[in-house]
């Protein structure tokens, strides 16, 4: 079974603070990470390969120093790493699309494996977009997966309810973080990551010309004020008040 997942090097968004002035994200000297929900990702894939056997590649595309987030995840259990570093302008469409590329060049897999999304910008559109590019099935938002030597079988989370849904090979999943619990890896895992090969590819190898379609004006932070009305009057009283004034809010209807 060969395995491949698309991982992205996010920000760390717990660390992340926002300017009062201009309302924008402080992004300088905020650290790095492997997207949480690709570990769900590269988890799973481990599990695939613990009963079935095979190989993990891990896929992304990022800037240089992403090596060193892919190396968290070659110490969790992937065999091999390639990494595309991104062009200076990109948007969805080129991440998506060099992707698929690089899938083709990999060229052998019965499984793609990725996050429902990034904790960053958490749209949900790379997968699709890759399995659209591909030209294969896709299973969204898995909540479990029953591997197979000839099908994949997973529920999906539809929300308020699940569907159970089943594919052939080759098909890309995106997980939730509900799948599973990722690893930690021993001191020896991560010592013994350094010996894994690491591949580096340009966006150029790939594809020749790639625009994105797509172009980010400005990116601010939402703002966050309070009101800060307190009731003093009679408990019940003030509930009163209180659910007539979310009422006038829009909160409840």
């Amino acid at each position: 079974m060969n395995i491949i997942v698309c991982a992205k090097q996010v920000i760390d968004v717990s660390e992340m603070k926002i300017d009062s002035s201009t309302k924008k994200p402080i992004l300088q000297g905020v650290p790095q990470k492997i997207n949480d929900i690709d570990k769900n990702a590269m988890e799973e894939a481990i599990k695939i390969k613990d009963k079935q056997g095979g190989k993990i590649t891990v896929l992304t595309v990022g800037t240089s120093d992403a090596k060193e987030r892919i190396k968290e995840l070659l110490a969790m259990g992937a065999d091999e790493g390639v990494l595309v570093i991104q062009p200076d302008k990109y948007d969805y469409h080129v991440i998506s699309s060099l992707l698929a590329e690089a899938i083709k060049k990999i060229s052998k897999y019965d499984i793609i494996i990725c996050g429902e999304a990034s904790v960053d910008m958490f749209s949900g559109q790379v997968g699709p977009r890759v399995a659209g590019l591909l030209n294969i099935p896709q299973i969204t938002y898995a909540q479990n997966l029953t591997v197979e030597k000839d099908k994949v079988t997973s529920d999906r989370n539809m929300g308020d309810k699940s569907v159970t849904t089943e594919s052939n090979y080759p098909v890309l999943i995106t997980v939730t973080k509900e799948i599973n619990e990722p690893r930690l890896p021993s001191l020896m895992q991560i010592l013994g990551a350094a010996n894994k090969p690491l591949n580096e590819w340009t966006a150029d190898s790939l594809i020749k010309s790639i625009n994105p379609m797509v172009e980010t004006i400005d990116l601010k932070g939402v703002p966050m004020e309070r009101k800060n009305i307190v009731y003093k009057d009679d408990i019940d009283e003030s509930v009163g008040k209180l659910v007539e004034s979310l009422a006038k809010e829009g909160v409840l209807r």
